[in-house]
């Protein structure tokens, strides 16, 4: 099971942070900074799995990452997950981002956080492993921003309504109210109704 996915710049600044496991804030922080520690400190050209630091569970969790130019994506996860199939995940998960955001970089993250938290929920959710196809999750994408697209266009609508009756004469209209004849309303008491 997947216990957290961390996504931090080489300064080890947190640009996406995911914990499925409850910690406080406090250690959630000692983690991430623990972590970074751990997977700065090596070379590129070493293996991508570490046994997990003390904080995040010791030698029963493993932390998987992989470095993207000035991005490291870190999954921490227990013993029963696959390295390799979680690199795999890994892959896939920046691939989508990649792919979303053509050419993905941290202020993609930064700026479009709803959008990467999104994404990581078709990927991941509590901690499992939903979908690791990337036409698919690049689908639902597609259908969201249709969606979101659908929305604005009724609000469009509304607005533009809005701003017509702001734009309307009123003093032209309540003067025509005023200038309609009505009927006597005490002459219609001697009509016999049957």
């Amino acid at each position: 099971m997947i216990k957290a996915i961390l996504i931090f710049n080489n300064h080890g600044k947190p640009r996406l942070i995911k914990f499925y496991q409850h910690y406080t804030e406090d250690m959630q922080q000692q983690i991430i900074r623990e972590t970074f520690q751990l997977v700065s400190k090596r070379d590129d050209n070493v293996c991508n799995f570490l046994e997990g630091g003390s904080l995040i569970g010791g030698s029963d969790y493993k932390i998987i990452y992989r470095h993207y130019a000035t991005l490291y994506f870190v999954f921490c996860v227990d013993s029963s997950e696959s390295e390799l199939g979680i690199l795999d995940l890994i892959q896939v998960f920046v691939e989508t981002l990649d792919k979303c955001f053509e050419n993905v970089c941290e202020l993609d993250l930064i700026f479009h956080f709803d959008k990467v938290q999104y994404i990581l929920q078709e990927l991941c959710m509590g901690g499992m492993v939903l979908e690791t196809n990337m036409n698919e999750i690049v689908l639902r994408i597609e259908e969201m921003n249709k969606l979101e697209k659908s929305e604005a266009g009724i609000g469009g609508t509304q607005s533009k309504a809005m701003t017509a009756v702001k734009e309307m004469n009123i003093s032209n209209i309540t003067q025509k109210f005023k200038d309609i004849k009505l009927p006597d309303l005490p002459n219609l008491g001697s009509i016999k109704l049957n």
